[in-house]
């Protein structure tokens, strides 16, 4: 394996992109002096700096350069329509002219109609809503617990559930995902968590055997986001179904990135697998703050007065927001009804971006793979994650491979072309991001001119 040192090509990739988006620049040496790294999401904030947006609509972002930037990232893979969609914003712009929107810290229709179409789109048989996916996630892990009075926590290595004690583990790779990821957590807490692995039924099956029936959950995403937005296999996720019932074990499917993402509702459908308990969250907000646990009632019933709110999970301040519940009520209505286009839309677009980057990386001489771009479950996989790989004939089919940089050059992938894209007013994470329905073959296009120049500006150091 050839060791490839990028110092001096981020240096003039840095260099270029000061003199490109100046403005940009000075807003972020004024940020240092207030908030700790410039912004309030360490993903959002690439080196040297962040672009600041002062617009987005569609695929595309205005910056504060002037800069039209198409954008791959789409609210960290939140948005199904793009930015700023009229058929969600025309419903807010109403109701904030009416006087109606802000917290008010009272129940209303809304949130009974947004948890309907929950609940009829998932199964589900009730609903609590929250703020975020990793309170949602931290939330159903509590609930698991108490339901069946078991300790320990099941979740797959490099699956991201959020910043939360129990998600917290298993994340990074450190020579595989058994390390903590973050320092404050203590250990009797890190102790309960096993890790296994992901589209791996022989393993999951060997923690079974010696751990069932200690388990309270297993928490399980079907298309595992910061490990490859690769979708799991049949076989994986109904070893999961079967060896959960078979233990007594919650089986949790933390759904925040692929619900409504593949179909109009859940992804574990399309598998014929019910969870005992769903966590949902961005695409179903349409750009708010909205995020859910769903399923069972009798689980979910331990929140509420019949179970004597032995699970404290109140949602916090800002659940049930008036605006957040409109935006997300409007929003999955017009993904349930417009699901014949959409759909199917997501999937075409998602194949001509796949194969679009591939041909033109490939006309350079430089091999790239898409993890997880041949499922046969979800073959219209509209989330992208680029890699490069050192041998051509690696499949990339595990975690194991996707963030070993020992078999993928990790440093490229997310450092190198993310500036070198960006230079050409191109944003993505993980190597590229996901389509929406905004995105066309005119996106498609201009997302192929830009990584020919962006090549131009790295090939030398391969």
């Amino acid at each position: 394996m050839k060791k490839r040192d990028y110092t001096q090509l981020m240096a003039e990739l840095a260099q270029a992109y000061a003199k490109h988006s100046p403005k940009s620049a000075k807003l972020h040496e004024r940020a240092l002096k207030y908030l700790v790294d410039g912004g309030s999401h360490s993903l959002r904030l690439l080196q040297p700096f962040a672009p600041r947006i002062v617009g987005a609509q569609g695929a595309w972002l205005d910056d504060e350069d002037g800069h039209q930037i198409l954008d791959f990232w789409q609210g960290h893979y939140g948005n199904i329509l793009g930015h700023n969609p009229k058929a969600v914003t025309s419903v807010l712009a109403e109701v904030l002219k009416n006087g109606y929107g802000l917290q008010t810290g009272f129940t209303d229709r809304l949130q009974i109609e947004a948890a309907q179409i929950i609940c009829e789109q998932t199964g589900a048989e009730h609903v609590r809503f929250t703020t975020s996916g990793a309170l949602a996630t931290m939330y159903a892990i509590m609930l698991a617990r108490a339901f069946t009075g078991r300790d320990l926590v099941l979740k797959v290595g490099g699956g991201w559930h959020g910043a939360h004690p129990w998600g917290l583990k298993g994340v990074g790779f450190h020579d595989g995902f058994e390390g903590v990821d973050s320092a404050g957590i203590p250990s009797a807490i890190t102790d309960e968590i096993i890790v296994t692995g992901f589209n791996n039924p022989d393993m999951l099956c060997d923690h079974f055997r010696e751990y069932g029936n200690k388990l309270a959950c297993f928490i399980l995403e079907p298309v595992i986001g910061a490990a490859g937005l690769m979708p799991a296999t049949r076989d994986y996720m109904q070893t999961a179904q079967e060896l959960t019932q078979k233990y007594g074990v919650l089986l949790i499917l933390d759904e925040v990135v692929s619900a409504f993402r593949y179909r109009a509702g859940d992804a574990g459908a399309l598998y014929g697998v019910h969870p005992d308990l769903l966590c949902l969250g961005k695409a179903i907000g349409g750009g708010m703050g909205v995020s859910a646990v769903a399923g069972r009632f009798d689980i979910l019933s331990l929140v509420g007065a019949g179970g004597g709110n032995e699970v404290k999970f109140s949602g916090g301040t800002h659940s049930g927001h008036p605006a957040s519940m409109l935006a997300a009520k409007t929003c999955m209505a017009h993904m349930v009804k417009n699901e014949a286009e959409i759909y199917p839309k997501l999937a075409e677009i998602g194949k001509k971006t796949r194969r679009t980057v591939t041909h033109t990386f490939t006309e350079e001489g430089i091999f790239i793979r898409f993890a997880g771009d041949r499922n046969e479950m979800l073959p219209g996989n509209s989330l992208h994650m680029l890699l490069f790989p050192y041998e051509q004939d690696r499949q990339l089919i595990t975690p194991e491979e996707v963030r070993n940089p020992a078999v993928c050059d990790i440093t490229l992938g997310e450092k190198v072309m993310q500036l070198a894209l960006l230079l050409e007013n191109v944003y993505t994470v993980h190597g590229l991001g996901c389509n929406t329905t905004a995105h066309t073959e005119t996106e498609i296009q201009f997302l192929a001119k830009a990584c020919r120049r962006a090549i131009s500006r790295i090939k030398n150091y391969l």
